[in-house]
């Protein structure tokens, strides 16, 4: 006796805001609420798919991608929890995927700044052993400054050099949830790699060490079979590392210089953090030079101190000479 009063809803639904309309349990609270109705929710539930479906509203619906070898890469960021030197921390870890093998290299980052985005480009190249024609993104800021009509970008000077090192083309998706379909392979790597190689949660000295068994988990990878293929990753990626274009012959240099005086405490500031240089520079300017994760400190030409760079702000770094 409630058909009636649930088609009308659900038919004034299709003029609604498609994030304000009656999910079934609505329904059934609003019958059992309003109009005093005996019947349980899964009898609603049941109604309430098939006359979706009879109204016309399937839901999604998606064309599997084909993919030529060589061809295309997905970049993404997820997170991961770690106990880092004792203590639990978020690590931000960078992706890029091959879309014809399946094959994807990991790293991760203390944080997901632009500098760890070029450098997770300049590893992910060397770990394939060349670069793709095309690699496609999403709409993050270390790679888009502006987002234009369509798929139209103005892209980031330190990106637009990347690029131009390695001679690929980028590509971006649509701003929203429908962009994230169109690079469906990276997205769900994100998560498969994190359940299968990142569980227990991992206890590591330092980052260093972390990439190293994230690096062995990419290599572990290779020897698993996608649903529906016959070949192994490894082998489909044996087939495609041939055609990548070559490296060039020399990596992207994704680093920053920074002229810094070392202070009355042998100390010099990068980023908000403080980092130590042998006493006797004390009062001289020098040059750091600024990765996403390790400071070089440099002068008169010569490396004084390394420090592997601090995600905290106003934290110190100091070490005995």
């Amino acid at each position: 006796e409630y058909r009636a009063l649930i088609d009308a809803w659900l038919e004034a639904d299709l003029e609604a805001p498609r994030k304000q309309r009656h999910t079934a349990k609505r329904i059934w609270r609003r019958l059992v609420d309003e109009h005093g109705a005996e019947v349980a929710e899964t009898t609603v539930r049941d109604y309430v798919r098939r006359r979706r479906r009879e109204l016309g509203e399937p839901g999604q619906v998606f064309v599997p991608q084909v993919h030529q070898a060589g061809m295309e890469a997905e970049v993404d960021w997820g997170e991961a929890q770690v106990v880092l030197a004792g203590r639990p921390v978020r690590v931000q870890l960078f992706f890029l995927r091959a879309c014809f093998s399946g094959a994807a290299f990991c790293m991760a980052f203390r944080r997901c700044s632009q500098q760890a985005f070029l450098e997770g480009h300049v590893e992910a190249f060397a770990w394939f052993g060349g670069v793709f024609a095309l690699v496609r993104y999403d709409n993050l800021a270390s790679a888009v400054k502006l987002v234009l009509r369509g798929r139209r970008r103005e892209e980031t000077d330190r990106f637009v050099a990347l690029r131009s090192h390695y001679l690929f083309e980028s590509a971006f998706t649509l701003a929203g949830l429908e962009g994230a379909h169109e690079k469906g392979g990276v997205e769900g790597e994100v998560g498969r790699f994190r359940r299968n190689q990142l569980v227990p949660v991992p206890e590591v000295a330092d980052l260093a060490e972390l990439n190293a068994l994230i690096r062995t988990g990419c290599e572990a990878d290779l020897g698993r079979t996608i649903v529906g293929r016959s070949e192994t990753v490894g082998e489909a990626l044996a087939r495609e590392r041939p055609l990548l274009r070559p490296l060039p012959s020399e990596p992207a240099d994704t680093d920053e210089l920074s002229s810094v005086r070392v202070d009355s405490k042998a100390l010099v500031t990068v980023r908000q953090n403080r980092y130590s240089v042998p006493v006797a520079l004390a009062g001289r300017r020098v040059l750091a030079r600024v990765g996403a994760r390790e400071i070089q400190v440099i002068a008169d030409g010569q490396v004084v101190a390394r420090h592997e760079r601090l995600a905290e702000r106003f934290a110190v770094s100091a070490r005995l000479d």
